[in-house]
């Protein structure tokens, strides 16, 4: 449990740490974010192959293929129906970066922090559950991975919200806030595999399916959309290796 509570405060800081970043260096470039947020993808498609959905056909006994791509399917409808209540992060991230000082509005900026904490939530629920499967390696895998990805996240998120005139302290409240969903998430997603081993099989598939949702149809069209589609691509390589030799090193 020790492992876990950290985790979670690990992956929901990593915003946090990031917003920090953002206060530092201020406006950030369309590549700078393109290749960095193609890394994060990159080590998040290979958290959620190696430690989610391989793991789900491992624990999912008899029925084990019809489990896995279920909750695939489940868990990327569910993050679609959520996408049309709330704007795409990675998309509102590009538009406000360029148009800021002009057009940002507090309803708005306020609109895609609330985008953030929700997306945030099943990014959590898929660190918690990966630690269901008992393995520590492939939990602090996908955990890494999602914490990656939050980084750049909490970096983009200043600029807008300044810009629109919140102030740095409301600011950081709300960066601090995206990042505690996280870590709500994580300890969700651990408590109820612990609760019932039983949906450990589709937990992982969903938490998947998830992931797979968010890199497809959020963060590689956002980081191929600015001219720097080849270096984000062998930026997505990198990170999905990295991960790759992490998890046979762990392993």
């Amino acid at each position: 449990m020790k492992l876990v509570l950290i985790t979670a405060l690990g992956v929901g800081g990593a915003t946090l740490f990031g917003s920090i970043i953002g206060f530092l260096i201020g406006k950030v470039s369309h590549k700078f974010t393109d290749i960095i947020l193609s890394f994060a993808a990159g080590v998040m498609l290979a958290a959620a192959v190696l430690g989610l959905i391989l793991p789900s056909l491992e624990y999912g006994g008899k029925f084990a293929l019809a489990t896995t791509i279920a909750g695939i399917f489940v868990g990327a409808f569910c993050l679609n129906i959520i996408d049309k209540g709330v704007p795409h992060i990675h998309k509102f991230v590009a538009t406000d970066n360029a148009n800021s000082e002009s057009s940002a509005s507090v309803h708005k900026v306020l609109l895609f922090v609330l985008a953030i904490a929700i997306h945030n939530l099943p990014e959590g629920i898929a660190a918690g559950v990966g630690f269901g499967s008992g393995n520590t390696a492939e939990a602090f895998l996908i955990a890494g991975g999602i914490a990656l990805q939050n980084i750049p996240e909490g970096i983009v998120i200043i600029g807008p919200m300044l810009a629109a005139g919140i102030s740095p302290k409301k600011t950081f409240f709300c960066a601090f806030a995206t990042g505690l969903v996280e870590v709500v998430g994580t300890l969700l997603g651990y408590f109820a595999v612990s609760i019932s081993t039983a949906i450990l099989p589709f937990a992982l598939a969903f938490a998947g399916g998830t992931m797979l949702y968010i890199i497809s149809d959020e963060m590689i069209p956002e980081t191929h959309s600015h001219g720097a589609e080849r270096g984000a691509t062998y930026s997505l390589l990198a990170g999905f290796c990295l991960m790759l030799v992490s998890d046979v090193l762990l392993g």
